[in-house]
């Protein structure tokens, strides 16, 4: 008896609308950025935020969304059950832990600190290469992402919408940063996840507790003056490097903060 060859079962990705009415507010804010060409008021300023907002969620959606879809084709199929491949940014761990601090982070010092989580069960995986790819496809994400904004941002028209690209420069430039901290190698970061299938089970059990501290860790030591110098001047340099505009960025920057008179 023969039996009909039978396709894979593809994965349910549905956007959430919760995904997709952040989509539309970066949309729709950036779209009135971009229209309103060179003039800045404080409403400018303000739905500048909100574009950087909006943009930055999105970002941490596929980032997340990444891992899951990657784990998805290595054979974890909880992914799809705890909702990570609709893209609803509520979706990927704590929300305060998820959402608000990384954006509190971009409003104090214009660092993107890794945001949301993904938990995966790496029994599914069938070798240490399969993990380490998981955990690298998020950075990877932002990294692509980061290089289409640049390029966006060398629009030909970026002297008449001064305001809009500069913003689109700041977003690429957190793009880039994210995609340089999370490759780090620091538990509870992308680029631990990355080599931990690698180390003794030993060295793993001794980094467990540490790993949720990783990321508040690295903004601490941030807080130096002399390191956060030096470690804006390794962002800046790369980002400037594929292409970015840095005092564009750092326009970006100061416009989105409304709050400062």
């Amino acid at each position: 008896m023969s039996y009909p060859f039978r396709q894979p079962r593809r994965a349910a990705i549905r956007p959430s609308p919760i995904f997709l009415g952040v989509l539309a507010l970066a949309v729709a804010t950036g779209g009135y950025v971009y229209a309103v060409g060179n003039t800045l008021t404080r409403t400018t300023q303000f739905l500048a935020f909100l574009f950087v907002v909006g943009a930055w969620i999105v970002s941490l959606c596929l980032h997340e969304f990444g891992h899951a879809f990657l784990a998805w084709r290595f054979g974890d199929r909880e992914v799809e059950t705890r909702g990570y491949l609709t893209l609803n940014p509520l979706k990927y761990a704590n929300w305060v832990l998820s959402l608000l601090l990384p954006v509190l982070f971009i409003m104090v010092g214009g660092i993107a600190l890794p945001g949301g989580a993904v938990y995966l069960h790496h029994h599914y995986f069938r070798t240490k290469l399969q993990r380490s790819l998981v955990s690298l496809i998020g950075p990877a994400a932002n990294a692509v992402l980061g290089v289409l904004l640049i390029l966006l941002a060398r629009d030909s028209l970026i002297a008449n919408h001064r305001v809009f690209f500069a913003m689109v420069s700041f977003v690429a430039s957190l793009q880039i940063m994210a995609a340089i901290l999370n490759v780090l190698p620091i538990p509870g970061l992308d680029g631990y996840g990355a080599i931990e299938p690698y180390l003794s089970p030993q060295t793993q059990r001794s980094f467990e507790p540490v790993k949720p501290f990783g990321m508040l860790g690295l903004f601490v030591l941030l807080q130096v003056a002399s390191l956060n110098r030096f470690f804006f001047d390794i962002i800046y340099g790369i980002f400037s490097a594929v292409g970015g505009n840095r005092s564009a960025a750092s326009l970006g920057y100061d416009i989105m903060r409304f709050w400062i008179a």
